[in-house]
């Protein structure tokens, strides 16, 4: 086992870890996004509300896609 193969299983380990945090803050997350979203939108007056709800929608989508349940053994 050399050095790549000790970081790769640390990345791997890390991003597990990172999947099951997110699935248990998963509401947390989404409310964060949108009070940024809100702001950023405040910020610009409007300016380009359709293209903040876009990118905040996504983002929530991604975070959902990442997320594993602590125990549901779906993390890749």
């Amino acid at each position: 086992m050399g050095l790549m193969d000790n970081l790769k299983g640390k990345a791997d380990e890390l991003k597990e870890k990172a999947s099951e945090l997110a699935g248990r803050h998963n509401e947390q997350i989404d409310d964060v996004v949108d009070k940024a979203g809100h702001a950023v939108d405040k910020a610009t007056k409007h300016k380009y509300s359709e293209k903040i709800e876009h990118g905040t929608a996504k983002a929530k989508h991604v975070v959902d896609d990442f997320a594993t349940k602590p125990g549901d053994g779906t993390a890749d």
